[in-house]
């Protein structure tokens, strides 16, 4: 059984990653190490073809990506179900998993098979049109799993007859998609160190694409990629270089000054050295893949410690910035660098979008997006990784950038965000990006303390004001120009995903158990389901004999502490 602590602020620190180190038992109450698949039926066997993969933008019968498609735009290319039918949309079925705990997974479906992951790293295949089960794995974790943020996991990836997982244990498997049997297992980091994994896999060209968690451990972070049919590493790059140092960056991506005392930070540089072996730099979520130019796009995490910058000098390189890998290789290509030398932990961890866009000419470019904890989008040249533009800001902004103290300094956007590890989308139709915000005004604290050698390490503590309101928002943002087009209120900070498609409709779910659309025009609600528990999990699409179906997970979240649940809930309209 993994080692079992409880960090008692949880309920007071709702901040990135500064849950409870937990145990299996501490949040299921059942021991579920079995490491085995349990047999249904045997599922279909899928054949998906690297051109399957890179076609998944135009395939409305599958979704065969955790985003959508390898641009991560979550558009749903079909629209069956739309702005005049969408009232009529009912449950088609539910599907209750043996895990009554946070659900962040989004489901892959697979010619009629959908794989669904729980907390803990549980697979489950599934009938997409009836929900019935095919198998079950449960995956035996080893002796030590160490994470920040809750046992989440965000789902699977698919590639010819294998399913890959993520463990948080630190480990990537292999499963038969038939049977789910273990194929192969491969160590991605050392849990003793801090190292854990809660994001979905990325598989191309037959390598398996993984990041870590981590960043509040004192970890160096990474990307690396395996073979896909043996398991052995291919690449590794390291999201913090040895020289982390960087430009001495004194203003953040919208040019205002981030108070850094530089003179102080040359000091300690040349007493302590460079911190690149303990600086963090996770990356919690999937690389968006550009087939064209053979790069990938990934955003980088916080720095360890989270909000003491005295004993980690520098900008600190390449936390809190967009990086851009030469696929084949792993090799460096270019990165922007949000906010430098960040005591907020602001970091950058909704994963990137690929869309065409235009420059501050008008001019029509490859384009990437990224939508910040600060609250905005960011639009970037595809080319070489400038910044274009930035959003309005979707939340409230106040006293940035106010630098922590012992006592604490308040600031906002507190340190969930803005866009959370939440997945944005796009309408490419409209040119409008949707994110989904947390407003959760906080105070920052710093206490330095040393590195505590594979142990929580965040220099302080994050702390919800209970006396001011917490709220959240859906927003749509005009990617071309900046601005906000329009924007919903919802009454709890808003923690999980979104999705757009052709059918002009946008849908996403909230923490008091209400799953919406909205017209992706205006933002007018069209349908509602309350579905027991949080929704906060990104939502997907497709089809089956000419029906389209619409399915998402609802099981709360531990970061907001929303509802918990079990449910794996399909819609369609007749």
């Amino acid at each position: 059984m993994a080692q079992t602590y409880r960090k008692q602020q949880l309920s007071l620190l709702l901040a990135s990653c500064t849950g409870a180190f937990l145990s299996t038992a501490a949040f299921a109450g059942q021991e579920i190490q079995q490491g085995a698949a349990t047999q249904g039926t045997a599922a279909p066997t899928p054949a998906v073809s690297q051109d399957m993969l890179s076609g998944a933008d135009g395939d409305s019968n599958n979704f065969l990506h955790t985003n959508g498609n390898y641009a991560q735009t979550r558009f749903y290319p079909a629209k069956q179900i739309n702005t005049d039918n969408v009232s009529k949309m009912h449950v088609a079925w539910i599907f209750q998993t043996d895990v009554k705990e946070s659900l962040e997974t989004t489901p892959i479906v697979v010619d009629g098979v959908m794989y669904v992951t729980t907390s803990f790293s549980h697979v489950y295949a599934l009938n997409a049109k009836t929900g019935e089960m095919y198998w079950h794995y449960k995956h035996k974790m080893g002796p030590i799993t160490t994470f920040c943020c809750g046992p989440n996991n965000r789902g699977v990836a698919i590639a010819d007859d294998k399913v890959f997982l993520a463990t948080l244990d630190a480990k990537l498997v292999a499963l038969d998609a038939k049977t789910g049997s273990l194929l192969w297992e491969a160590q991605v980091g050392d849990p003793e160190l801090g190292y854990s994994e809660t994001m979905a896999p990325t598989v191309v060209n037959g390598k398996v694409l993984i990041g870590t968690n981590g960043g509040e451990y004192g970890i160096r972070g990474f990307v690396k990629a395996f073979d896909a049919k043996t398991g052995k590493l291919a690449w590794q790059f390291d999201t913090i270089p040895e020289n982390s140092v960087g430009v001495w960056a004194t203003h953040d991506a919208t040019g205002r000054d981030m108070l850094r005392d530089i003179k102080a930070e040359k000091a300690a540089l040349a007493k302590l050295g460079d911190p690149y072996k303990t600086l963090g730099g996770g990356v919690w979520q999937n690389p968006a893949v550009d087939l064209k130019s053979n790069r990938i796009f990934f955003v980088v995490g916080n720095p360890s410690p989270d909000l003491d910058g005295s004993i980690r000098p520098g900008d600190n390189l390449y936390t809190d910035s967009l990086v851009s890998l030469d696929l084949d290789s792993g090799k460096y290509a270019c990165h922007f660098q949000y906010i430098a030398h960040d005591v907020w932990d602001l970091d950058a961890v909704s994963p990137p979008i690929l869309v065409d866009v235009k420059d501050k000419d008008g001019k029509v470019v490859p384009g990437v997006i990224h939508g910040g904890k600060t609250g905005h989008i960011y639009v970037h040249n595809r080319n070489d990784c400038s910044l274009i533009r930035f959003s309005d800001a979707m939340v409230p902004q106040e006293n940035m950038w106010v630098l922590p103290t012992k006592e604490g300094a308040r600031m906002l956007p507190g340190a969930n965000g803005g866009v959370e590890w939440s997945p944005m989308t796009v309408n490419p139709d409209l040119g409008f990006a949707y994110a989904i915000n947390l407003h959760q005004p906080m105070t920052y604290h710093v206490e330095s303390t040393p590195y505590p050698g594979g142990k929580l390490w965040l220099g302080g503590a994050f702390k919800v004001i209970p006396s001011e309101k917490q709220a959240g928002n859906v927003t749509a943002v005009d990617y071309n120009t900046g601005k906000i087009a329009w924007q919903v209120d919802t009454p709890q900070p808003m923690i999980g995903g979104i999705m757009a498609t052709a059918g002009g409709l946008v849908f996403t779910g909230e923490g008091n158990g209400w799953f919406r659309a909205y017209n992706a025009k205006d933002g007018k609600v069209l349908w509602s389901f309350q579905a027991g528990a949080g929704v906060n999990a990104p939502p997907a699409s497709y089809s089956i004999d000419g029906k389209q179906y619409v399915v998402v997970a609802a099981g709360g979240n531990v970061q907001l502490d929303y509802k918990r649940g079990n449910n794996i809930i399909a819609f369609t309209t007749d």
